[in-house]
Parts: C-alpha cells; structure tokens; sequence
C-alpha cells in the first residue's frame, strides 16, 4: 500500500523532518517519485520507522546502530551479528562498566583466589571476555561469600544455571521460529517479539511466580499460627 508522506506522520507518530533525515542517513529507502513533490511511502517505510523508533526508545540504541543493523535486515537472524548486536550488548549487562583482568580483578576486590576458580569451574562465574571481569562478577562472588560465610548451601544458584540453560535453549528457538516467519511487513513487531520477551515478560513472569509462591508460603504459616 502507497501512502503520502503525512500518512507516514500520522501512521507512526514520526515527524515529517525526522522521516527525512532518515532517508538521508539511510535507514530508510528513498521514496518512489510520482512527480514533483510528490512521494510516495510503503508500508516497508512504516515498519523500518516503527523498528528504529522502537530501538532507540526501548534498547537506547544510536543511529550507527541501527544503521549497521539495518545493512542484514534481509539476513536471517541467526545469520547476522550485526543485526543482533543490540540485543547481545544488553544481555551481556556490562556496558559501560570498568573491566579488569583476572589479576585486577582478585586484587580490586579482594577475592579469594580458589573460590574465584571454583565459581568459573561451576560456571556460576561466566565472564563475557576471557580474563575480563568486572563488577557484576565480583557481586556474584560476594553473594556465594555471604553464602558461606552463615554455613549454607549456595546450590539455589547452580540451580539458576541449569534453568537458565534450559530457558537459554527455549529462547534460541524462539529466534529461529521468528525467523521462521520473517518479512518487509512484520520486521519491526517481530524484533520487538524478541526484546519484549527477553527482557520484559522474562522478568515480569519469573518474579510475578516468586511473589506468588511466597505469598502463598506465607498465608499458610499465618493460618498454622
């Protein structure tokens, strides 16, 4: 469907300068030419917009970003890094964090060498880079010290990675499955599909299960009083 460039506007709430200037940054294809000053969208323009829109508001991407992005947005998405750029930079959780060697990082944060190795052994220590730690790994190391430190188990946490793999597994088929079903006319919704899901209902239903087991925990004991 062909639509004026104030279609656009009102279809994706996108000012009229800002679609412009995606055009000329290349985000978005050069609209057909009807006649003079008269262009004509499609709706492959209104969901690139909706996907660029929703990446810079949602996943606070840049437009270099983005753009290296949309350079494999006809690629699958198991098949392009760039397209999964993005989401791989915020599943790793260390943007922006000072990062130290296996040597500054034990020394930085006082961390007892053998328990160090023990936790990467057991994989509850997953650096994203070889010998690069920061301070999300040494908090994790401080919860297993205070773990010991009041003689329990910290097995919950083994437990976490066995789901964690399992769920990991579960959301790679997910990907695939999107991919699956790929095209001009649902790009956008499907990449929110897979952010909203990993980083919204993920969230949302584990803790929700939480809350509601232990508040039903807690219910039993009162009435048992």
């Amino acid at each position: 469907m062909d639509y004026k460039i104030s279609e656009v506007v009102t279809k994706t709430n996108i000012p009229k300068s800002t679609i412009l200037y995606y055009i000329k940054e290349g985000l978005l294809p050069e609209a057909k030419k009807i006649k003079p000053n008269v262009h004509k969208y499609t709706d492959e323009h209104i969901e690139l917009i909706k996907y660029i829109k929703y990446m810079q508001e949602s996943m606070g991407s840049s437009i270099e970003e983005i753009k290296l992005a949309l350079e494999k947005k006809n690629n699958s998405f198991s098949g392009s890094y760039m397209m999964l750029a993005p989401l791989m930079n915020t599943l790793s959780g260390v943007n922006g964090l000072t990062t130290y060697t296996k040597e500054e990082f034990l020394e930085h944060f006082d961390i007892d060498p053998n328990l160090f190795q023990q936790l990467l052994e057991d994989n509850i220590i997953m650096p994203i880079q070889e010998n690069s730690f920061t301070k999300k790994d040494a908090s994790i190391i401080t919860l297993v010290e205070h773990f010991l430190e009041v003689g329990a188990d910290y097995s919950i946490l083994k437990e976490y990675l066995s789901c964690a793999i399992s769920l990991s597994k579960l959301e790679q088929n997910m990907q695939k499955s999107l991919c699956s079903v790929k095209t001009e006319q649902n790009f956008s919704t499907l990449w929110k599909i897979m952010f909203d899901t990993l980083f919204n209902a993920k969230e949302y239903i584990f803790n929700r299960a939480t809350h509601k087991v232990m508040t039903q925990s807690l219910k039993e004991e009162m009435q048992s009083k």
